[in-house]
């Protein structure tokens, strides 16, 4: 697949997609972006940088949830232009899709979303590639029905993200074996 002008998947080569799990403020965004876009540049490594403008699924109501959609919209195109790297970003239910789509290359869904059949619809139908989350309540072949789902709208530059699976209480584990079983999807 074709993602922000690299050809990833299957058979090729790792490709990277970090940064900070919520940006905090502008300076500070684009001086991490800046750095990884360094280091991978030094390696050879396709690189898309990640931050959250609103990371809606804190689990204290009182934490730091980011900056907020025009100001960390701001920040994300900013980043964009300066630092010259492609660029992706959380949406949620309530997310203006075509706003955030409008600034970013690539939108990613928040594994608990990955059921919600209008949500991952309305993110794919958006012209834009989508990093889907895979919920940790699910098995690896169950995200076919999400792939599906979302490749339903013509969209073909899908991918699926591995957040391991809930094994008691508070406690995430990850079998790679699953990582085969979500390549082919």
């Amino acid at each position: 697949m074709q993602l922000t002008g690299h050809q990833v998947g299957n058979g090729r080569p790792l490709f990277l997609i970090a940064g900070p799990c919520v940006i905090e403020g502008a300076s500070l965004t684009e001086e991490i972006a800046g750095r990884l876009k360094e280091i991978t540049g030094r390696l050879g490594v396709p690189f898309i940088f990640k931050a959250s403008y609103d990371k809606a699924n804190r689990s204290s109501r009182a934490s730091f949830r980011g900056l907020g959609i025009e100001t960390g919209l701001k920040v994300l195109a900013d980043v964009r232009r300066a630092v010259g790297v492609p660029v992706l970003t959380d949406v949620h239910e309530d997310t203006p899709l075509g706003e955030v789509a409008a600034v970013v290359d690539v939108l990613q869904t928040p594994a608990f979303l990955c059921r919600q059949t209008n949500f991952i619809v309305n993110a794919a139908s958006q012209g834009k590639p989508v990093n889907i989350k895979k919920g940790q309540f699910l098995s690896p072949w169950e995200m076919q029905n999400v792939v599906d789902k979302a490749r339903s709208t013509g969209n073909e530059a899908i991918l699926v993200c591995e957040r391991g699976f809930s094994f008691g209480y508070n406690n995430l584990v990850s079998d790679m074996r699953s990582l085969s079983i979500l390549r082919a999807t």
